[in-house]
């Protein structure tokens, strides 16, 4: 099962690749960037394309892995309480234990 993901994975990422390779080929006409206070130089349509792409995946990681950055903190802070909270309950059953005898 896990060849067959990994083969998936591969034929998926060479298809996205070719597919770059196809966009970058088919817009490769020089065209200035404007931006709100600045004008960038010209390069490939698909430079721009590719980059704002890249950008945006990799600002969506950052962002992503500092909400699971957080929820495993949350997670960690539950389990230690939950671990405190069985450690009382077997102590005051032992206590009730032993105060019927």
């Amino acid at each position: 099962m896990g060849f067959i993901r990994k083969l998936f994975a591969l034929i998926l990422a060479v298809a996205m690749a070719a597919l770059g390779v196809l966009f970058a080929l088919q817009n490769a006409e020089p065209v200035p960037l404007d931006v709100l206070f600045m004008i960038l130089p010209p390069h490939s349509l698909a430079l721009w394309v590719l980059g704002a792409l890249a950008l945006g995946g990799i600002l969506g990681l950052l962002l992503s892995s500092i909400a699971v950055l957080r929820l495993r903190a949350r997670l960690m802070a539950a389990r230690r309480q939950m671990a405190n909270s069985q450690v009382e309950l077997d102590r005051l059953r032992v206590t009730g234990l032993a105060t019927r005898e």
